[in-house]
């Protein structure tokens, strides 16, 4: 980890800082937003392709769409076309999508930011435009970068007439705006990638989706029964399961689970069989964990926190 000596500080530096130690670890221009620092994952990500199971498609689309132009732009070059500056993830929430997007950081030794869509929709004039430029400004200077934004629908809304807003959405439009101008203003030499993600594709404003922005799209399904064996065989990897184990069989019970309910049956039933006492994973455990993420699931569905 790189480290920022005491005597290159004065006071009133906008700084970043390591979120685990505190450690100053970088410096930012005094005119970029220190709230933009507080989205920057300084370490590259540790997630890799190795960890997301049963989206061999969705990954091939993105090392060829991501991870191909930041690692070798010349392939590029030499056929003369401009590799695609945006991707679009879609897909129901917990399928995958800000997991690859992690990977796609780790592979290509990008930094990674990410931001939500709802940060970026201010309660003052002006906030969330500025939120966006700085973003950007900071994702240059920290090239190659990846900049993630999640809940994109929740700025990148289809327009209305302006005879039908309200001054809160006149103000999302200025930041969607502002992202577009963002967009076509960095070129493919900048080495950023922006990869949006939502799970509501259909209320997106075209602008945002044509040629020259979001180039490439890519579906995230709910997973089938092999995708979530693949889940479920990954995040067991590291697990002590009994011989009496079936994880295919676990794959087969489980329709309707996404990839973050695959996860979290692994660990329930882990936590299953230490209740017990047990020193490791029984078959049992899984079936009971399966009952305990259904449970939780329907809990979550009818309860708001």
């Amino acid at each position: 980890m790189k480290l920022v000596e005491g005597r290159d500080l004065k006071p009133g530096d906008n700084v970043c800082v390591d979120k685990d130690s505190f450690i100053v670890v970088d410096t930012l221009p005094n005119e970029i937003d220190p709230r933009v620092a507080a989205m920057e994952v300084v370490d590259r990500p540790t997630d890799s392709f190795l960890d997301v199971g049963g989206l061999d498609r969705q990954i091939q689309e993105l090392l060829e769409a991501v991870v191909l132009p930041l690692t070798h732009p010349e392939k590029f070059a030499a056929l003369g076309i401009p590799p695609p500056k945006g991707v679009l993830l879609y897909g129901a929430p917990g399928t995958g999508k800000t997991l690859v997007a992690r990977a796609c950081a780790n592979k290509t030794q990008s930094t990674f930011l990410k931001l939500a869509g709802s940060n970026l929709v201010q309660c003052y004039i002006g906030g969330g435009a500025k939120l966006v430029r700085d973003t950007f400004q900071l994702a240059k200077m920290k090239a190659p970068t990846i900049v993630f934004i999640d809940e994109l629908d929740a700025v990148g809304s289809r327009r209305r007439d302006a005879s039908e807003r309200s001054s809160g959405e006149r103000e999302v439009d200025r930041t969607l705006i502002e992202l577009l101008n963002q967009m076509d203003g960095f070129s493919t030499r900048d080495q950023v990638k922006v990869i949006g993600a939502t799970n509501r594709v259909d209320v997106l404003d075209p602008a945002l989706l044509r040629s020259g922005r979001m180039d490439k799209k890519i579906e995230f399904p709910e997973p089938d029964e092999a995708a979530r064996t693949r889940v479920m065989q990954i995040h067991t990897r590291k697990m002590k399961v009994g011989p009496d184990v079936d994880l295919e069989e676990i794959g087969r019970t489980t329709e309707g689970f996404n990839c973050a309910m695959c996860k979290a049956l692994c660990t329930e039933a882990a936590m299953l069989a230490l209740r017990r006492g047990s020193q490791s994973v029984a078959q049992a455990d899984f079936v009971d964990a399966v009952s305990e993420v259904l449970a939780r699931k329907k809990f979550n569905a009818n309860h708001y926190v």
